[in-house]
């Protein structure tokens, strides 16, 4: 592959295409942020200056944040696209992500990552379900894009998240009087 001028671009084409040999486990909205990036850094350092966009203050409106939430959590099981967050807050795509970053401080691909991370952990807590069961159920393309995503979030494995809740939960109920 041939080296870019531009070290930013080249990173980003470098994320994609180490994406794209992994065969895509982190979905479209993965793609489509970085397809934003890619965009937004383009038109900043190349494109023809036109007056400085509209400053966008205070984000999404509760309404439109909680359309996008409830999808999110709807499908977090699925291949969301940001498209289709876009479209629930009634947002052009780019305008969306900005705001949506205002409102939240993550990138939708960030919020989606974390909510499936969390619904993940209540999953590992409650029952005694494969990881693998619980990457799928969760929206992940598979155990180990699962497992370095949780781990990044929560600085443990599935499985050391699993084993350090069910000895906090023993050593909880052996303190507990009368047992």
């Amino acid at each position: 592959m041939d080296k870019f001028a531009d070290v930013r671009l080249g990173g980003l084409v470098a994320a994609v295409n180490a994406e794209r040999l992994a065969g895509f486990p982190s979905g479209r909205l993965f793609l489509d942020s970085i397809e934003q990036v890619l965009a937004i850094a383009l038109v900043n350092n190349y494109a023809v200056r036109r007056p400085a966009p509209r400053i966008y203050r205070g984000g999404l409106t509760p309404a439109r944040l909680r359309k996008v939430v409830e999808l999110v959590h709807a499908e977090l099981d699925g291949d969301l696209s940001l498209e289709e967050l876009a479209d629930a807050a009634g947002l052009s795509i780019t305008h969306f992500s900005l705001m949506f970053r205002e409102s939240t401080g993550q990138s939708p691909h960030q919020f989606v990552l974390h909510r499936r991370v969390e619904r993940a952990k209540e999953m590992l807590r409650a029952a005694e379900r494969r990881v693998l069961d619980v990457a799928v159920a969760c929206g992940f393309k598979s155990q180990q894009h699962f497992a370095r995503v949780f781990r990044s979030v929560c600085g443990a494995s599935p499985t050391e998240y699993r084993r350090e809740f069910a000895l906090r939960d023993q050593l909880r109920i052996e303190s507990l009087p009368g047992s």
